[in-house]
């Protein structure tokens, strides 16, 4: 059976986990079956179904390992995609019929620099989890022409590397 949802994905602070909770909010009031999967280990979800954190931290990366915040949030990523079994068989948990908002984490590095999150992306799709992204940039970006034009092109680059149907957010 197919999965449907959606790849909460955008720079950090840009409201996508706001979102994520709005959203799952808004279902669970409509009486449907929604599930958030919390990807992003440097924050702890507790609305969260499936929750990366469970797996590696992203403090205890930059301890035990003397890396900085970006630098631990590539191993973890990749950490995440050598136990991606991990993820599928705590996702095969949740009913089929339950809609997935995936709360991605927001550096840039991850999407540009990286293929870890296309490589994840793919792996879900490839077990039959259709998602769409929604893209989001911080709304005071938007009173600066050159700002706005840098995170447009900074998620133009994200929509292709991912190639989901996507829906850009100003939040």
């Amino acid at each position: 059976m197919v999965r449907f949802g959606q790849a909460v994905v955008g720079a950090p602070g840009a409201g996508k986990s706001t979102y994520a909770k709005a959203v799952f909010n808004h279902l669970i009031g409509q009486n449907k079956d929604v599930a958030i999967i919390n990807l992003d280990p440097a924050v702890s979800f507790a609305e969260a179904r499936v929750d990366i954190c469970t797996l590696v931290e992203h403090a205890d990366v930059m301890e035990e390992l003397s890396l900085g915040p970006n630098g631990a949030l590539v191993y973890c990523m990749e950490l995440l995609l050598e136990n991606i079994d991990w993820l599928l068989t705590e996702i095969e948990k949740i009913p089929k019929s339950t809609y997935l908002v995936f709360d991605f984490p927001g550096q840039a590095e991850l999407y540009s620099v990286h293929d870890c999150v296309e490589k994840l992306v793919f792996q879900l799709q490839k077990n039959h989890i259709r998602l769409c992204a929604v893209y989001f940039t911080e709304a005071r970006h938007a009173a600066d022409a050159h700002l706005f034009t840098a995170a447009l092109l900074a998620t133009l680059s994200s929509m292709l590397r991912l190639a989901l149907p996507a829906v850009n957010a100003v939040f």
